[in-house]
């Protein structure tokens, strides 16, 4: 049933006076003409007789009446319903589901176009609902547009885009039709200015990466002015402007023409490095940390890269860097400005393993007490095997990027089935760190150590205890590549590491030795869900007996970092009372395949073994094997493990299950 509605002629003209009388009035336009073409001029309506201007203007006067006002109002009592009840209902449009489908862009499109339709499509976000024909189509059209506006970008600027909806099937299927047309190619492409940017013209030209001939691309040619932008800072123009594109179509020829104004703005060198006076570093301490030196091409990206080490330092919680003019011809001057974050971090860890118990640590840490970049940690461990306290004092960046300065000192009570030792050490090392914001290849230490310390085991060959002091002074150095991809959880490459440590023991008749220790370790993705990881770990001490050297620093196997399924040390030769006495060479071996689950969660099976050895060189005999399964939670700081193993050929007195729960990977 159609509803019509007539307005009153009357209700028309009270709407018009009211909206004449609302309109505001420009004093300079009353008496200016309004022309409308084939307008009549109706004159104005007479006042009554009796009515006169006073009267009109007097607020008190009563209004005139209005036309049609004084009709009587139709009596509703009379009138008909507005619906007739048994008049037929109308027909709702038929809901039902569609698909669709797109003829015609195969050849010409790729898959960044077709991940853009799918994306943006009226059709597939409502693929499946209950749709009416009128949704259908105004859906058809919406991507019909849209395929034209992705044609056009891709230069097809004469593309056909038709639809049609087949009805054969249980459900409609929408038919996108598309007759690509030409693609039109660049007759012409001018980038005015860059010929100022002298003998580097020709490369910036070329990472332009757009020339004649090539399709009217878009895509291509944003991408072109970004890495213009990016080069061009990068070759030394710290100025240098880059404009918008214009792109002029020819339908007749089929062609387009392309130009990019550029500015290189004039080549520059580094010059020095300014900063307001502040509490966290000065010029002379950013400048070790930058990888540009003065009378260096300028480079964009350095300053990027300074930006990302001033955040890493962690005393730093934003930093502006940006060019400035030199005060040296030639130069451009680098302006660091620098928000300080919060010095002092209080940190707690807590693991456990079978054999060795629970270890929980407790830190506290200003990381510039000592300006710039002196940090001081105070350090506390307390577990069922070991007690310790330490001052850690660190210089990050120290006389170069990257190089740290560590002094420390330790004081140590541990006890465990092999030894007990209650050691106090002074150290110091200068190395080369990697860090999860730069991973670094190459990492370093050269180091050294002062140590007393009163030790505790048996002799061997009666199993009477005894207790000796020693003191050692030792140069450990190590070298280590890191081929992997990631440092806490790694899913291919390789890492490989050795350790030196030549060193002298001092008490009664000094004598050396040099303890070697070598590991390796390598990963290998499967997809998206499982990664096959492997390690071996050779060591060895030459120069000295088993007996004189401490028991703290002889070789022990078995644990969580070793070889899981077996207590903390517990592998290798044994003394008469069953306790483990260490060896002068080591071997282990480890695999383990890491499994994604669902969510943050893994499952990682593994296999390890190894055994510990008297004679210097390393064997691969008796080796003791352990098996088992670990949980994973790959949290944002890293994954969390907790590992379940047991020894496969266990030796007398070694636990059937041992568990360990820590930060990490096992490797």
């Amino acid at each position: 049933m159609v509803r019509r509605f007539i307005f009153s002629s009357s209700l028309i003209a009270i709407a018009m006076v009211l909206l004449v009388a609302a309109a505001p009035i420009d004093a300079h336009a009353q008496n200016a003409p309004v022309v409308t073409p084939n307008a009549q001029r109706i004159p104005p309506p007479e006042a009554p007789a009796d009515r006169t201007l006073s009267d009109d203007l007097d607020p008190d006067s009563p209004m005139a009446d209005l036309p049609d006002l004084g009709v009587a109002w139709p009596d509703l009592a009379t009138m008909p319903d507005s619906a007739d009840p048994d008049a037929p209902k109308a027909d709702l449009a038929e809901l039902t589901s569609y698909d669709y489908r797109i003829d015609g862009i195969d050849a010409v499109a790729d898959a960044v176009f077709k991940a853009r339709f799918d994306s943006l499509s009226a059709l597939r976000m409502h693929r499946g609902e209950p749709s009416n024909a009128a949704q259908i189509e105004r859906r058809a059209r919406e991507d019909g547009a849209l395929l034209q506006t992705l044609m056009r970008g891709a230069g097809y600027y004469d593309a056909q885009i038709s639809s049609s909806v087949e009805t054969s099937a249980a459900s409609p299927l929408v038919v996108l039709t598309v007759e690509p047309g030409v693609q039109y190619k660049l007759e012409g492409v001018a980038l005015p200015g860059l010929a100022a940017a002298g003998d580097k013209e020709a490369p910036l030209r070329k990472a332009f990466g757009v020339a004649a001939n090539d399709p009217v691309n878009a895509d291509a040619i944003a991408i072109g002015e970004a890495e213009l932008r990016t080069q061009i800072t990068e070759q030394g123009f710290p100025f240098a402007t880059v404009g918008q594109s214009t792109v002029v179509i020819d339908h007749a020829t089929q062609t387009a023409t392309l130009e990019l104004p550029v500015t290189p703005g004039g080549a520059r060198v580094f010059g020095r490095v300014i900063t307001a006076p502040n509490r966290l570093m000065g010029a002379r301490h950013i400048e070790k940390i930058a990888r540009f030196k003065a009378g260096d091409r300028f480079d964009e990206s350095a300053l990027d890269d300074l930006r990302r080490a001033l955040i890493q330092t962690g005393i730093v919680s934003s930093a502006e860097v940006k060019p400035v003019e030199g005060k040296l011809p030639g130069t451009v001057d680098i302006d660091v400005a620098l928000l300080p974050a919060p010095p002092r971090t209080v940190a707690a860890e807590l693991g456990y393993g079978t054999g060795e118990g629970v270890r929980a640590a407790l830190s506290w840490t200003h990381r510039n007490l000592f300006p710039p970049e002196g940090a001081l940690t105070v350090r506390a461990v307390a577990g069922t095997q070991e007690q310790s306290g330490g001052l850690i004092f660190r210089r990050n960046n120290f006389e170069g990027r990257d190089r740290v300065l560590i002094a420390q000192a330790t004081a140590s009570n541990v006890n465990r089935a092999a030894f007990q030792a209650t050691t106090f050490t002074l150290s110091g090392s200068l190395e080369r760190q990697t860090t999860i914001f730069f991973q670094k290849a190459w990492t370093w230490s050269l180091g050294t150590e002062l140590s007393a310390s009163d030790e505790r085991d048996v002799i061997v060959s009666t199993g009477d205890p005894r207790r000796r002091t020693f003191f050692i002074a030792a140069l450990p150095t190590s070298l280590n590549y890191d081929g992997s991809d990631d440092l806490l959880n790694p899913t291919k490459g390789f890492r490989l590491g050795g350790r030196v440590s030549p060193e002298l023991s001092l008490q009664g008749a000094a004598f050396g030795y040099a303890r070697i220790q070598i590991d390796g370790s390598a990963y290998q993705s499967f997809g998206d869900r499982i990664t096959l990881a492997a390690r071996v770990r050779l060591g060895t001490i030459a120069g000295a007996p088993r007996d004189s050297i401490a028991p703290s620093r002889r070789f022990y196997a078995g644990g969580g970092a070793s070889v899981r399924g077996y207590g903390f040390q517990d592998i290798g030769p044994r003394d008469p009372n069953n306790d483990p006495i260490g060896g002068r060479s080591l071997t282990e071996f480890a695999v383990e395949a890491r499994l994604k689950l669902f969510g943050p969660f893994g499952l990682v099976p593994f296999f390890d073994a190894g055994n510990i050895y008297t004679s210097a060189l390393p064997k691969f005999t008796g080796l003791q094997y352990g098996a088992g399964v670990g949980l994973r939670y790959y949290s944002n700081f890293g994954p969390i493990r907790i590992d379940v193993g047991t020894p496969i050929n266990p030796q007398p007195g070694d636990p059937r299950v041992a568990v360990y729960v820590s930060l990490g990977q096992a490797f």
